[in-house]
């Protein structure tokens, strides 16, 4: 069993939907919290309820950026400590048909769900590194980041948190730093509205009906809180992929079986 207590945590999207679930779950542990997000209000409402229970510090932060995630990361640590719990979890759920796609939709999407992770991993590895005492990463993708699907803006920003985080895993483990990637279902949170908040009026949401209909799928999931005992449990189990539901594996089986069957047989040489 992890030893949790005293550590510090650093989350993006920390006052709500996931990041706050998992900010839940560390605080039953006695971990510090640095809780960053872009929603000042919501911000507000997790520090009221999490210093009851722990040392709670917050930020408000956009993730893309980089200067500012710096100056944050600075004085995170010197509140609280140094870091060694890094939580790229801030995500939107963009979308748009392929005929209304944009430049500048792809600068969202990407600027926030994948460069925001690379952003926090470049804010927070050198450090972790030079300090010698090794940490733990959770970037959170999707299960849309392991199957591909539709909306092209999205799969694309999550299967790119995928991929960064099976490769980190494996260039961090000499530096006693462990890597998992959330792919999460459906799960209870507000993403859809705060996609649309974020969107500095770049549409990048669907309309006539269908943002009620994935509204109601998404309420049908996990909630924040169960979704942030997952998170540590896949963490005490160092796993690599951390799920929150079997929603994709039918999808993932039939994806990994005809990647196999498309590759060629290896070629024998025939000894005349």
């Amino acid at each position: 069993m992890r030893e949790w207590k005293g550590s510090v945590a650093f989350i993006t999207g920390g006052g709500q939907g996931i990041g706050l679930g998992i900010a839940r779950a560390l605080a039953k542990r006695g971990v510090r919290l640095a809780l960053a997000d872009i929603d000042e209000a919501a911000l507000t409402s997790s520090r009221s309820e999490l210093a009851q229970v722990t040392d709670v510090e917050t930020f408000r932060l956009d993730v893309r950026d980089r200067q500012a995630f710096a100056a944050v990361a600075d004085d995170a640590e010197a509140k609280l400590g140094p870091v060694n719990l890094l939580f790229n979890n801030a995500g939107i759920a963009p979308y748009s048909s392929l005929s209304k796609m944009r430049y500048e939709m792809w600068d969202l999407a990407l600027g926030v769900n994948l460069m925001g992770v690379v952003n926090g991993l470049q804010t927070f590895a050198p450090r972790m590194i030079e300090r010698r005492a090794g940490g733990y990463i959770v970037n959170t993708a999707s299960g849309a980041g392991l199957v591909g699907g539709p909306n092209v803006l999205y799969t694309t920003s999550k299967f790119a948190v995928v991929g960064l985080s099976e490769s980190l895993k494996l260039s961090a483990a000499k530096y006693g730093i462990d890597v998992s990637v959330l792919c999460p279902g459906p799960v209870a949170t507000s993403i859809l509205s705060n996609t649309e908040r974020v969107g500095e009026g770049v549409s990048v949401v669907q309309r006539d009906g269908a943002n009620k209909e994935t509204e109601a799928f998404l309420g049908s999931g996990a909630s924040i809180d169960a979704v942030g005992e997952m998170v540590i449990a896949g963490m005490e189990a160092k796993a690599t992929w951390i799920h929150t539901d079997g929603s994709v594996k039918a999808y993932v089986r039939m994806r990994m079986e005809a990647l196999l069957e498309s590759m060629p047989d290896p070629v024998v040489d025939e000894v005349s």
